[in-house]
């Protein structure tokens, strides 16, 4: 398996043998239909720069559905492998795009080679099973808010909580009003049903996918399906947005986890795809939708660009 850094090794070597600039496109591409060979399986890789100053422009959102469509077309079904890296972003976003995805493909692997949190987390759970390596997390799928005077991201269920503690303890001592108060005028209208109907939201999506997909042979997939989304979604238990789910939490819970090092030659496939990936972002690219045909839905910094299907050559 070529490291971060051997690619990056047949990336310079390819500039210096050619004196043109690196194909990084093509090795990205020599690797995924490669992948394709190996388990005879649709592929999609679906990544955006987590770690670079995208911000927003990384996140999931419907204009992500564009680019899906792009890489559906002419893809074959009915079983797929998803490559997903991701920090999150919109819920309502991910369920337009997971209702597609399964009009499309009936069999979902989601194989996550190094994070897929948030939000992605969720669309990992509409997933037949989840490929994880030793190093791979998910995370949390409790909502952020942010408030308009702050800035700063908070889970829903902490501003909730917070307003309920405050209703408590001034019902209990209406001297306390004076305390409170500069708190909760940082509290636009409306804030504590918003923050309700967001996690509600990401509770419910969550638990119709695992009950209809992952869980769907089993005695009693709906009592089980609420019962993972309603841990996903606590923020009393994760503690932080970012924390990192394992395997080994997933699999304690029920949740159909497949180690990725139990297929060597698909490990090593999957995480050159990410490597290549990885360095695809030290351009302009924040974000890549691309399947093993060559068809890709690329954004840079903002612009987005369709690039056509172009077999890659082994």
């Amino acid at each position: 398996m070529p490291s971060w850094g051997e690619i990056l090794q047949e990336i310079q070597h390819q500039v210096e043998t050619t004196g043109n600039p690196p194909d990084i496109d093509g090795i990205r591409r020599r690797y995924l239909k490669q992948l394709h060979e190996h388990t005879g399986r649709s592929v999609i890789v679906y990544a955006a720069d987590m770690f670079g100053m995208a911000g927003p422009m990384a996140s999931i959102n419907l204009q992500d559905m564009v680019g899906m469509m792009e890489v559906f077309r002419d893809l074959p079904g009915p079983d797929l492998d998803l490559i997903l890296t991701s920090s999150g972003g919109q819920a309502e976003a991910t369920d337009r795009i997971v209702r597609y995805l399964r009009t499309k493909f009936t069999n979902v692997r989601v194989i996550v080679p190094l994070a897929a949190m948030s939000a992605a987390t969720m669309w990992s759970m509409a997933a037949d099973e989840i490929v994880l390596g030793k190093h791979s997390q998910l995370g949390p799928i409790d909502p952020q808010i942010t408030l308009p005077n702050t800035g700063v991201p908070m889970p829903a269920g902490a501003l909730t909580e917070q307003f309920r503690e405050a209703q408590r303890e001034c019902a209990q001592d209406p001297s306390k009003i004076t305390g409170w108060l500069p708190t909760l005028q940082q509290y636009p209208p409306g804030l504590l049903n918003f923050c309700e109907s967001a996690t509600e939201l990401s509770k419910q999506l969550v638990a119709e996918w695992l009950e209809t997909y992952m869980f769907a042979d089993e005695a009693d997939p709906g009592t089980h399906a609420q019962e993972v989304s309603a841990w996903l979604a606590d923020d009393k238990t994760h503690l932080s947005h970012s924390r990192a789910i394992t395997r080994e939490n997933l699999t304690s819970r029920g949740v159909k986890v497949v180690k990725l090092e139990d297929d060597e030659t698909l490990q090593d496939l999957v995480l050159s795809v990410h490597h290549a990936t990885q360095h695809t972002f030290g351009g302009s690219a924040v974000k890549l939708i691309e399947n093993h045909l060559g068809r890709a839905f690329v954004q840079h910094g903002g612009q987005f660009m369709a690039m056509p299907q172009q077999v890659p050559q082994a």
